[in-house]
């Protein structure tokens, strides 16, 4: 794709979960879809007429088994946080519909315990997961998705 033709798409509405422990550190889970070290929190998309934070609430129990009842929504980020997909990514994923994401993001904590997460979900997503501290997560996550986690943590800042 040309340029022009990756700036005209669209991006993808989807939310994002920061999933914290009694300690504030954050859930983390390593992609199953690539042998990368490919880290993320919990996130996904919103489908049509859906709330945020329930796409959120949603996302978090498909990703991590933990269901709304154990946890406690602390904050939503004020702003949508946009990024851009690396262009030779764009005609790949999401089927060359979406130039990235633009991603609203909720700050929840565990109120149970770690037996809670089950990553071995219908649909998985990760490989493995861990609780981390946000600056070690900032260089966990693939590079272009950086500047998105920072923003995320500074929404938070505070709260974490």
């Amino acid at each position: 794709m040309t340029e022009a033709e990756i700036l005209a798409l669209p991006y993808r509405p989807c939310v994002g979960v920061a999933l914290t422990n009694a300690a504030g550190r954050v859930f983390a889970g390593q992609r199953l879809d690539t042998t990368a070290e490919a880290w993320q929190m919990p996130q996904g998309g919103i489908d049509p007429g859906e709330a945020p934070l329930a796409a959120a609430l949603r996302e978090l129990r498909e990703e991590t088994g933990v269901p709304a009842t154990a946890v406690e929504v602390l904050a939503e980020a004020p702003d949508w946080i946009d990024y851009d997909l690396p262009p030779e990514l764009v005609g790949r994923v999401w089927k060359g519909r979406y130039r990235g994401q633009r991603q609203r993001w909720f700050l929840m904590r565990l109120t149970g315990d770690d037996a809670l997460i089950d990553i071995a979900t219908p649909e998985p997503e990760f490989r493995t997961w861990r609780w981390a501290a946000p600056d070690e997560l900032i260089e966990m996550i693939v590079p272009f998705k950086r500047a998105t986690y920072r923003a995320v943590f500074e929404a938070f800042r505070g709260r974490l």
